[in-house]
């Protein structure tokens, strides 16, 4: 462990909205490359906060944290977020949210212009093979159940090609079949290039199947949460 580097590092990180609605404080948290990691606890407790504190989405009261061992603010591009509110444009088609993901590694000009390189639009094909969607790429999203919402919005990440993927509930949703296949397959995906993986889950058994799972919870002195590692 100690060769492979270093994707998240906090330490005294005070997440939350303000100082007056702190959350909670993660006193030390240290997450390597090609790691899966899960985190559980109660509805409300600053799971999703602290994903997005780590996807830059929302600022930190004070603390250190870093990724891949640089300032959160610089790295944007290498992590991918799949959050509990998809964020898809319910008009356009399947293969156009997904692009959406992939346009963050090309230049500015085809982004814009719509003129994608054939590798772009490969894996944009890909990614939504992935999830078994081929035979919706061209349908408009809202004509897509929630589940199928759902595998599009993961899809969208993949096809960005993130070095770090934090997923918020990514597979609620999703019928039981549907979520073991999709969880298999982001598994198979973050093995296959060490790439670092980490969910909030509310299915104890699944979040506990990670390499490390972390419990969030609040202590009786204290008036915020912390993270403790399962055994």
């Amino acid at each position: 462990m100690s060769s492979m580097k270093s994707v998240i590092h906090a330490k005294d990180l005070k997440i939350g909205y303000s100082e007056k609605a702190v959350l909670g404080i993660i006193e030390k948290l240290e997450i390597q490359q090609g790691e899966i990691v899960s985190i559980i606890g109660e509805s409300g407790i600053g799971k999703t906060t602290l994903l997005k504190t780590i996807a830059n989405l929302v600022k930190p009261i004070e603390g250190i944290l870093e990724t891949f061992g640089e300032d959160v603010v610089t790295v944007r591009g290498r992590v991918g977020f799949i959050p509990q509110k998809l964020g898809l444009i319910k008009h356009e088609t399947v293969f156009a949210n997904v692009m959406e993901g992939a346009i963050c590694n090309e230049s500015i000009w085809r982004s814009i212009t719509g003129f994608h390189e054939q590798k772009t639009i490969a894996t944009v094909q890909e990614a939504i093979e992935q999830m078994n969607l081929s035979d919706k790429i061209n349908e408009p999203v809202k004509r897509l159940s929630g589940g199928q919402q759902r595998r599009v919005a993961i899809a969208r990440t993949i096809a960005q090609k993130p070095r770090l993927i934090l997923a918020d509930e990514f597979l609620s949703e999703l019928d039981d079949n549907t979520a073991d296949n999709v969880w298999n397959t982001m598994l198979d995906y973050v093995k296959a290039d060490s790439i670092t993986l980490v969910i909030v889950e509310h299915n104890v058994s699944r979040a506990k199947s990670a390499q490390r799972c972390f419990s969030m919870q609040n202590r009786d002195t204290l008036e915020y949460a912390t993270l403790t590692e399962v055994e």
